[in-house]
């Protein structure tokens, strides 16, 4: 053998860098090599940043400020397969820091990580880069661009992955996408549906979850509904809710269930299927409070449909219902009062509530937690809406204290739904007097203040539904004054109309506005301004026929809307102006100021001054001469015919201000006394500015003259049978006492501008009772014909024009029209003349253009 020889090694080239192995123990050197070209240095750095990505967020928040975000964006779209793999991992763990995410957004870096979900990547690159999406899409801006960059589609196809963590990160972040409506929209174009109920029967609890949780944001879309019963999607969540085991997703499977009821289709389909039934069982016997809350809500939202509401009742829903209210838990409370408010839609529920949960739902009222209240409170206000059996019953469970209280509650929705169960309640004229003396108008002057103009429209229903019908309250208003015997005195009446003042005043404020005002605001205004005559006429220049004048009324003239209407005694103590005169209604004689004798020129007849004259009614209606209307010298009785009892109700109206009197003495009750003094002082205030002692009462200036005509129209046009003859007749007596007959070419010569000066200066005011008047033009003669027409009952209405004008219209039955049914005449309205041809009647076609036609 020969010898061997030892091979010479060859040196290597001079121009190669011999490999260098390193070993670094500081991140910032890692960082830099982020930027070498060489593929086998780029991911073993990935690799490292990314096991030091894991350990914590400060070690997050270290790599963003040794700026790696920016070069690590790069290696996303790297040719070679691991460096890419190991960059797409540092994004899942890097994402979920809040400065990492801001800074991912402004580099644009959305299409890249997207490009990762590709089929042809590999399962792990599929894995972070949606867990990078998903950690992105909890901010909005991420969730426009994942969407903007098409990252729907391939997130759904991610849904069938064989890994439990792609599916996993994949449907968290549909799950918040689909918040958004365009993507909910674009989901169902894709047909998501089915991969999300395959994830139901996934064996991890959170994958079931999350998808549970997305079905229950995209089902509240009809079309998603449609598709989830098309894919058999019901009969999984029924099973899910009838599996013990399955517990902690109930809460979720009732929400979805709750969205899919609403639907007429599902209804049907699970109540064909017996799944109803077991649903309501469960809800019932349940002992966790969010199944049970859930539940509820299900049963509401299906409720909102009338055929759903049928089969509901047939399954005996209410006992449920009434069941869940007794929960201990506020949040079940809440949804059950809400079902019980959509169940009572239909007629047979709201019975069934009658005895079985109105007495609950009272109680609610009562509870500390104002979310329970307001619930509580919607459920009565369905339940009494046009129910007059359950209003009586709310009250009977003493309901109407809490209701009150609820009125000062901070929540609008409760104060809204105890107005509209008062207003219910007070459809009813027992309820309506027990309303009455519980201080209610202090209690919704408040709510006529809000902002929220549901409040005040519910809060001015209110008002007008507990203002009206003044004769009804009757005999609660005498026990009311009489409880507060001792207290009320005329000086404190006085307070009775000030705090009437205080709420026309805030619903003509919200009536002034355009954006508060609202139907029910004017109609509690309106019913308010019934009780207010006066201010009604100077405001609207009309009085209808229903409106009757009592005594005290006067015409101060039109003013404008915001103006204050001055109260008459203020007016009587003010000196004589130029100003127009204000005409008094007063059919009352008074002992303590009689009046004087109009030919009793020397007598000192102011009306807030001493007065020397000793004249009364008796002696007045002697020296009147007779008319032919009757003896005046006769001895005056009430008259005894039942027409006139609509000219009584007048007499009611001292009863509405006891109470409302006796309501604001209770709202000062509280404070304290120097408070209490002050105020009385204030009220007291005017008096003595005007030279009043305090010792003395004051009274409204007596009118004889307007007395007598009282009694002659009483005893002699009162008996006449047709109505008509008695509006004639009643023209020419006013025409008769104002003046007579005018020509038309003579009105400019009438002289009344005079006569009414002369009447100031003699009675030193500005306030002159009607029946002083001997020379009258239209809106006196117009005035007193209404005034004596309500004494008998005569109904006409009083209207104001422009350039002093005011007449009556009137009602009178064309017996040659027939209605169209029943054969019955049709009412016509006609005006009536008082100046030219007195008594004659002109059928009214345009208001004002009719009047001035007739001029």
């Amino acid at each position: 053998m020969g010898k061997k020889i030892k091979k010479e090694v060859e040196p290597p080239p001079k121009d190669v860098f011999d490999p260098l192995t390193i070993e670094s123990k500081k991140a910032a050197t890692v960082v830099l090599m982020l930027n070498s070209p060489e593929e086998e240095i780029l991911a073993k750095a990935c690799e490292a940043i990314y096991k030091f990505a894991l350990k914590g967020e400060e070690n997050k928040a270290t790599l963003l400020e040794l700026g790696a975000v920016e070069p690590l964006t790069k290696l996303l779209t790297h040719e070679d397969k691991i460096v890419r793999r190991n960059a797409t991992m540092i994004f899942g763990i890097l994402a979920s820091n809040n400065d990492v995410k801001k800074l991912l957004r402004e580099l644009d870096v959305m299409s890249s990580v997207i490009a990762q979900l590709s089929p042809e990547e590999e399962v792990v690159i599929h894995e972070f880069a949606s867990l990078c999406l998903a950690n992105m899409s909890v901010e909005y801006t991420g969730k426009v661009q994942i969407f903007e960059h098409g990252g729907l589609e391939p997130l759904i196809r991610l849904l069938s992955s064989p890994d439990p963590d792609v599916k996993k990160n994949s449907i968290e972040c549909i799950y918040n996408l689909v918040q958004d409506f365009q993507c909910r929209t674009t989901l169902q174009e894709l047909n998501a549906i089915p991969p999300m109920l395959e994830l139901l029967k996934s064996e991890y609890p959170i994958i079931q979850l999350l998808a549970l949780k997305t079905l229950n944001i995209i089902t509240n879309d009809k079309e998603s509904r449609t598709m989830l019963r098309e894919n058999q999607g019901l009969d999984q969540l029924i099973k899910i809710i009838d599996t013990k085991e399955l517990n902690d997703l109930h809460i979720e499977a009732l929400a979805v269930i709750a969205n899919c009821l609403e639907d007429m289709e599902t209804m049907t389909l699970i109540q064909q299927t017996g799944g109803l039934k077991k649903l309501l069982a469960f809800a019932e016997n349940s002992t966790i409070p969010d199944i049970q809350k859930n539940a509820a809500k299900a049963i509401t939202k299906a409720a909102y449909d009338a055929e759903n509401r049928k089969l509901f009742h047939e399954l005996e829903v209410e006992k449920c219902l009434v069941t869940l209210l007794g929960s201990e838990s506020d949040g079940t409370k809440i949804a059950a009062s809400q079902a019980i408010s959509a169940m009572s839609e239909n007629s047979s529920s709201k019975d069934f509530f009658n005895t079985q949960g109105i007495p609950q739902l009272v109680q609610l009222l009562r509870s500390d937690n104002e979310e329970v209240r307001e619930a509580s409170a919607l459920a009565l206000a369905n339940l009494t809406t046009c129910n007059p059996v359950n209003a009586n019953a709310a009250a009977e469970a003493d309901g109407i204290d809490p209701l009150i209280n609820i009125l000062s509650s901070k929540r609008d929705g409760a104060i809204a739904n105890a107005a509209t169960v008062l207003t219910n309640m007070a459809m009813q004229e027992p309820l309506r007097a027990s309303i009455q003396g519980r201080d209610i108008m202090h209690a919704l002057l408040g709510p006529l203040r809000s902002d929220n103009p549901v409040v005040q429209s519910k809060a001015a229903l209110t008002v007008a539904a507990t203002a009206c019908d003044v004769e009804a309250r009757t005999e609660n208003l005498k026990h009311v004054s009489e409880r507060a015997q001792g207290w009320i005195s005329p000086r404190k009446q006085i307070m009775s109309f000030a705090f009437i003042d205080r709420a026309i005043d805030i619903l003509e404020e919200i009536n002034l506005s355009v954006r508060r005002k609202n139907k029910f605001s004017e109609a509690a205004y309106n019913k308010l301004l019934n009780n207010n005559l006066s201010l009604k006429y100077s405001q609207t220049g009309c009085l209808l026929s229903n409106n009757i004048i009592s005594d005290g009324f006067y015409d101060y003239g039109r003013i404008k809307p915001g103006t204050k209407l001055l109260p008459l005694k203020e007016l009587c103590f003010q000196e004589p102006s130029d100003q127009r005169a204000v005409l008094l209604i007063n059919s009352k004689a008074s002992d303590n100021s009689p009046p004087p004798s109009m030919d009793d020129k020397s007598s000192d007849v102011g009306y807030g001054r001493s007065i020397s004259s000793s004249s009364s009614l008796r002696r007045g209606s002697r020296e009147k001469t007779n008319t032919g209307f009757g003896s005046p010298t006769e001895e005056r009785t009430e008259p005894a015919s039942g027409r006139n009892t609509v000219a009584s109700k007048s007499s009611l109206l001292p009863y509405d201000l006891e109470i409302i009197c006796h309501s604001y003495f209770l709202l000062c009750r509280g404070k304290k006394e120097e408070e209490k003094l002050k105020e009385e002082e204030e009220v007291l205030a005017a008096p003595k500015l005007t030279g009043e002692s305090s010792d003395k009462e004051w009274f409204s200036p007596p009118d004889p003259e307007f007395c007598i005509y009282v009694y002659e129209v009483t005893k002699s046009i009162l008996p006449i049978t047709n109505v008509k003859e008695q509006i004639e007749v009643l023209a020419k007596y006013v025409a008769e006492k104002m003046g007579g007959k005018i020509a038309k070419d003579k009105l400019p010569d009438f002289s009344w501008e005079l006569h009414i000066s002369e009447l100031k200066v003699q009675l030193k005011s500005n306030v002159i009772p009607i029946g002083y008047i001997k020379k009258g033009i239209f809106y006196h003669r117009a005035l007193l014909f209404k005034a004596l027409a309500d004494k008998i009952g005569l109904g006409c209405s009083l209207v104001r024009g422009e350039y002093g004008r005011a007449w009556n219209e009137v009602k009178l039955v064309n017996e040659s029209r027939k209605g169209l049914t029943g054969g019955l005449p049709l009412p016509e309205i006609y005006i009536v003349d008082l100046m030219f041809h007195p008594g004659a009647l002109l059928k009214l076609q345009s208001r004002e253009a009719d009047f001035y036609r007739f001029l």
